[in-house]
């Protein structure tokens, strides 16, 4: 279990890192950069921020939380999705404590990383993953995923600002 536990943590700290990166760039923002798409094809910030969440409620907040799957996908991606920056910071927070929350979870139980938590429950939607999916399996599939629009959030930020001022401590 040693090499599981190091894999634990370290996508413990790379959401923790994640996290701060993230919140700092939202921070920074006006309301107005928020919501505005840089393209007319582009998502907003609002809009990579309300999928995050989406995701982490339908893939992690399910299984931690035995909360059902109410995610509308489709409404995460609305032009012109409104979203205050108090909510904005609130919901990737939330989103990131979450998965965090969960990976704390496995650490202190390791051998649930092959354990399959959404067998007995009802078809996955809006997924990558099937509902025969590992714990480990999904934890990749979200460090990916989170990643990947955090990424586009910063950068975003630095479409709207021109520079982001970073705090290293």
């Amino acid at each position: 279990m040693e090499i599981a536990l190091e894999l634990l943590e370290s996508m413990l700290v790379k959401f923790r890192s994640e996290k701060k990166w993230t919140l700092q760039a939202i921070e920074q923002l006006s309301q107005e950069d928020i919501t505005s798409s840089p393209t007319s094809e582009s998502n907003s910030i609002a809009n990579l921020i309300a999928h995050i969440r989406g995701a982490v409620h339908s893939r992690v907040e399910t299984i931690l939380l035995d909360i059902p799957d109410i995610r509308e996908r489709d409404k995460e991606f609305e032009k012109g999705l409104e979203m205050s920056k108090e909510q904005a910071l609130k919901k990737i927070m939330d989103a990131f404590d979450i998965l965090i929350k969960y990976l704390e979870h496995l650490k202190s139980r390791p051998e649930l990383l092959m354990s399959q938590p959404f067998i007995n429950r009802p078809p996955l939607t809006y997924s990558q993953v099937n509902n025969e999916t590992t714990a480990l399996n999904l934890m990749m599939s979200m460090f990916r995923e989170v990643h990947f629009h955090s990424g586009q959030i910063i950068y975003a930020a630095k479409i709207r600002k021109g520079r982001l001022i970073w705090n290293y401590d």
